[in-house]
């Protein structure tokens, strides 16, 4: 059994910092469906590909009731120039350093590529159902069609 949350346990409700400074917790969006997708570093080729497919799909999104979070580790003012350099629509949040979001859900984690190992964030999405339950996730995401698909699974909750 894991110690992480799993689909029909409660999100965990852990404030992140805003791009403007100001504070976003998963609870905030209670009463309407919430995709919260971890990525691991702002204006990197994959990372902005999944940003740009959930920013073109966010109509869509919200005709579903779903709202849109995307979650990385970097800066809130990298986060300003990740949103103004690809005219991103999604709303983006800081995860604390140590401690944050990504710690409790298990996506920040041990990594390997060019035969070195790291701690990074690990792709990840969560669809949170209205009343705070998580309702699926997508580990280890492969970026291509990845936003079509949640948004067809937000559609069918």
């Amino acid at each position: 059994m894991s110690a992480f949350p799993q689909a029909g346990d409660v999100m965990p409700d852990i404030a992140m910092e805003t791009p403007d400074g100001g504070s976003v917790k998963p609870s905030d969006f209670k009463g309407r469906k919430l995709v919260v997708f971890f990525y691991p570093k702002d204006n990197t080729p994959g990372c902005t590909t999944e940003a740009k497919d959930f920013s073109a799909l966010k109509a869509d999104f919200e005709k579903a009731g779903c709202a849109l979070l995307g979650v990385s580790k970097d800066s809130p003012k990298k986060h300003q120039n990740f949103i103004a350099k690809h005219d991103l629509t999604v709303d983006l949040a800081t995860d604390a350093e140590e401690g944050g979001l990504s710690d409790a859900l298990g996506v920040w984690g041990e990594k390997k590529m060019y035969g070195k190992t790291f701690m990074g964030m690990i792709r990840s999405t969560y669809l949170v159902d209205a009343d705070g339950k998580i309702a699926r996730i997508w580990p280890k995401v492969k970026v291509k069609d990845h936003a079509a698909e949640v948004l067809a699974v937000a559609q069918s909750l």
